[in-house]
């Protein structure tokens, strides 16, 4: 079975032991993504806020740029605390920009650059609205899958995954770093230096429900 995850998980494992006269009793334990317990159990992403990616595009030596992008739908499983699979949706035209990096009075200001990150030039929106991520396998805290940008697909990694469930709610985080060239976003300013980096990072924060 195909496993996907519309991507990209929660805080490192912790064991809190509480003590009573001279018996000691295990406290309430937060789980990440090493163990493998119980039924495997689906989660239907949330949309809002809760649930986003900040992505990070640095041109060397100059700037860097940082955003947020939403999802648009996704599933996760996970087994006990470890990912098992899952499928993601993100929303193209939902990209804003967090950092200060403009400029108005020069005419670089941030409708500017957003305007040209969802051109042709770097990520086409209008002709390729949604990106996905699909996952194919887990192994530990890493997911390996198919990343859709641009109509292109490549097999790409997520990283540092962790996972915690309380009451039915799944909170996951983890970490992607693909090369934009490989998606056909080629744009470079021709300036030696203000070359652009081909690596965009991402750190992926989702919640979802039974």
């Amino acid at each position: 079975m195909n496993k996907t995850i519309t991507l990209f998980s929660s805080i490192a494992l912790s064991l809190i032991i509480a003590s009573c006269g001279n018996e000691q009793k295990p406290a309430e334990e937060t789980t990440t993504g090493t163990e493998a317990t119980g039924e495997e159990t689906a989660y239907t992403i949330s949309t809002d806020s809760t649930s986003h990616i900040i992505w990070k595009g640095v041109m060397l030596g100059v700037k860097e740029h940082t955003g947020l992008i939403n999802f648009t739908e996704g599933k996760l499983t996970a087994k006990g605390n470890q990912l098992t699979g899952g499928t993601f949706t993100v929303d193209m035209k939902s990209i804003k920009v967090t950092d200060k990096n403009y400029d108005e009075k020069s005419g670089y200001g941030v409708n500017k650059f957003l305007g040209h990150i969802a051109s042709a030039d770097f990520f086409d929106v209008a002709n390729n609205p949604a990106a996905t991520f699909t996952i194919t396998s887990v192994t530990g805290n890493e997911a390996t899958g198919t990343l859709k940008i641009r109509g292109k697909e490549n097999t790409e990694t997520l990283k540092n995954i962790s996972i915690t469930e309380n009451n039915g709610t799944i909170n996951a985080k983890g970490t992607l770093t693909f090369d934009r060239k490989k998606y056909d976003v080629v744009y470079d300013t021709g300036a030696k230096d203000m070359i652009i980096s081909n690596d965009v990072a991402l750190e992926i924060a989702m919640t979802g429900k039974k």
